[in-house]
């Protein structure tokens, strides 16, 4: 009965705000929001938390909420809960904030909190080896969650966009009838999605915000697969406010008293990942003259536009575990070249590209265009390398999935936020671990297995800052991984938009702040 009561509800609201333009009109106000951050490229088309990212687009439009969350210096604090407590290394009790609704009109409870995640760790692929979680007990206006060992980062990762609370009761699949196919739900936030494609969410305010009032009434956020398209929207007006401009756009907007940069630096890293069931990539000569080989200094300045920090590793050096902690190799040229003919690479035949036993180098070099910085990464690596005989055969495509199930990579480049939870545990589970879901390299380092061991269950935050050195050094002296870039993130918006801010986690774009002048 909920849902076909709240269908109804949504209907009207949606032929309400289809009526309004993207101006100031007849007492409301629509903003229209233009991303290259969202679609099924990205993995995040939707707003199930429970599906893939999809989390990321349910927090980022103010959809949903998690009951912890980080602040500007990406330290935890509570968000629809009000309080913890470590009762002891296996249990957590939280209590939660008392007069939060759902959009569905349900009461946020114990119950509905344990409803909620009891269904994420019943159909992630990351939560549960993240979370530790053994068994949820809810009691009125609280949970209490039991783990299977010590998780000492589990505010952290319930921070996490998976961790969004939403209604169960409504579901994950959004409104009866709604034939899309792409999912909706119900959660806390300052907005209600309407309408949801895998190229365009249609959100209307939250009149019962638990935060207070909700300054804009429509909120449109539509997919830009071409930068140069989004950024002709914002000169025209099509659109208010952009995130993922490209880099030589942000020039047509810098000190132009029509617009507001907002940046800030964030974990968002640009990294390689060699594929070792690939036979090329078992020869750590080759792996060590790439990571030499490409000019990281040079793709920041140039282009970047300034707009990245060179990386050593998977955290900026804002973080005591990033950059300056550890030893990554130096671009060097001559130096690759040299690796490349002490293990027999040689150009033979002339053609500038090094062979051995009658085979060229030849890397295949697997990314996706929906990243703007991807492309031309691949583009300026094809260039650097070349100069020490390796020929890149670059394959930018939206079915890259198709290509990491098969093995038909050499080398996987993507972008990650690797502390979007504040905390370096994330990037190691999703990426470095033998199990973990997204290790393109298919590579296990004994090593890195041992010291997450220790990392897991440390709760000094120095201590994990130091484990969280040695585990990237050894990925670096392995040569599994290398890394090129750190994000300054910029969000463009007119001028009259205020409340709309840039955040080191990557999160929170659209929230109740969020006004037109």
């Amino acid at each position: 009965m909920r849902k076909k009561v709240f269908a109804a509800f949504l209907t009207s609201l949606l032929a309400a705000s289809l009526a309004v333009t993207p101006v100031c009109a007849d007492g409301e106000k629509t903003f229209v929001y233009g991303t290259t951050g969202y679609g099924v490229e990205m993995g995040d088309e939707g707003l199930n938390p429970h599906n893939n990212y999809s989390g990321w687009s349910a927090i980022r439009y103010g959809v949903g909420e998690t009951l912890f969350k980080y602040n500007d210096n990406m330290e935890i604090e509570p968000w629809l809960a009000t309080d913890f407590e470590f009762v002891d290394d296996t249990t957590l009790k939280i209590t939660l904030r008392d007069g939060v609704t759902f959009s569905s009109g349900r009461k946020m409870d114990g119950e509905a909190v344990k409803e909620c995640l009891d269904h994420l760790l019943a159909v992630h692929d990351r939560a549960p080896s993240d979370l530790k979680i053994d068994h949820i007990e809810a009691d009125g206006m609280t949970v209490t969650i039991y783990t299977t060992e010590p998780s000492p980062a589990i505010l952290n990762y319930l921070g996490d966009p998976y961790g969004v609370i939403i209604d169960m009761d409504y579901g994950t699949d959004g409104v009866e009838g709604d034939s899309t196919g792409t999912s909706n739900v119900a959660g806390t936030g300052p907005y209600i999605a309407t309408n949801v494609t895998e190229t365009e969410i249609d959100l209307v305010k939250n009149e019962n915000y638990w935060g207070g009032d909700v300054n804009v009434d429509n909120v449109v956020v539509k997919t830009f697969s071409d930068a140069s398209s989004l950024a002709a929207a914002l000169q025209t007006g099509d659109i208010q406010g952009t995130y993922g401009l490209s880099y030589d756009s942000y020039a047509l907007f810098d000190g132009n008293p029509d617009y507001t940069i907002n940046s800030c630096a964030t974990s968002r890293c640009f990294f390689g990942q060699f594929n070792f069931d690939s036979e090329i990539m078992q020869d750590e000569a080759v792996r060590k003259a790439i990571c030499m080989g490409i000019d990281k200094e040079g793709f920041c300045n140039v282009l970047m536009e300034g707009r990245g920090i060179p990386a050593k590793a998977a955290f900026p050096g804002s973080f005591t575990y990033g950059n300056d902690a550890v030893t990554a190799p130096e671009y060097d040229p001559e130096g690759a070249k040299a690796v490349l003919e002490e293990d027999g690479w040689t150009d033979t035949d002339g053609d500038g590209y090094v062979d051995k036993d009658g085979k060229k180098l030849t890397v295949r070099w697997l990314t996706y265009p929906g990243r703007l910085e991807q492309p031309k990464l691949a583009e300026y690596a094809q260039a650097t390398l070349k100069d020490i005989g390796i020929e890149v055969d670059v394959n930018c495509t939206q079915d890259h999935s198709s290509f990491l199930d098969s093995g038909d990579y050499d080398v996987y480049v993507s972008s990650l936020t690797t502390a979007p939870t504040g905390d370096p545990e994330y990037f190691f589970t999703t990426c470095c671990l033998e199990n973990s879901s997204k290790n393109r390299s298919h590579h296990k380092i004994d090593k890195v297995e041992t010291l997450y061991e220790q990392l897991h269950q440390e709760f000094d935050k120095e201590k994990r800052g130091e484990l969280a050195v040695q585990m990237q050094q050894a990925i670096l002296d392995e040569n599994e991984m290398f890394f090129v870039s750190h994000l300054n993130m910029g969000i463009v918006t007119k001028a009259n938009v205020t409340g709309m801010a840039a955040h080191p986690c990557d999160y929170y774009e659209i929230t109740a702040d969020l006004n037109m002048d």
